[in-house]
């Protein structure tokens, strides 16, 4: 029986692949690949893998748009809020910190809002990984969505199994314990 979704935010497509915005679904893809899951059964507005009590999923519905995902899968399962983790990308972040959080605002993400707006509530977990912000000469949406250089690449790959246990952890021993673990240094 599931008792736990982690939701890893992303955009779909190879466009988006290698993209800042897409370091949650590589962190359910990295959870998936320990727990010897594929990420591909169709539901949800999503790709999802089951294991055990998890279910991982991926939106496919383009990043701003997340909150329909999330929702669904969680009502299909009838989880609480409390029990629905979503991966994101952070730009207030520096790169590769991680921020766990047990509720709070959509701190200008896209996902994360269309997310407060189908749950109707701000009580469920977060993991960000911070991508660090913009220079001033790029728009945010160009940061987000553009390749990661392969200079940067290596700080937000090392982010990704870390992220990964932080999730499993919150799993394990739960927020509190996760937050006094992840919310330090990088």
């Amino acid at each position: 029986m599931v008792e736990f979704l982690i939701a890893g935010l992303g955009n779909p497509g190879e466009r988006y692949e290698k993209t800042r915005h897409n370091v949650g679904f590589w962190t359910v893809d990295e959870l998936a690949r320990r727990r010897g899951v594929k990420v591909k059964k169709l539901k949800f507005h999503g790709v999802y893998a089951a294991d055990g009590n998890l279910l991982l999923l991926k939106p496919q519905t383009f990043m701003n748009l997340s909150g329909q995902a999330v929702r669904d899968a969680a009502a299909f399962y009838k989880l609480p809020p409390e029990r629905v983790i979503v991966i994101h990308d952070d730009a207030a972040l520096p790169p590769g910190k991680l921020r766990i959080r047990a509720s709070g605002s959509d701190g200008g993400h896209n996902g994360i809002k269309d997310i407060l707006y189908h749950l109707q509530t701000d009580r469920f977990l977060r993991v960000k990984i911070g991508i660090g912000p913009p220079p001033p000469e790029i728009p945010l949406t160009d940061w987000v969505t553009g390749a990661v250089p392969a200079s940067e690449r290596n700080v937000l790959e090392s982010a990704v199994p870390r992220a990964a246990d932080a999730a499993e952890c919150i799993l394990s021993k739960g927020i509190e314990p996760a937050m006094n673990l992840y919310n330090g240094g990088l």
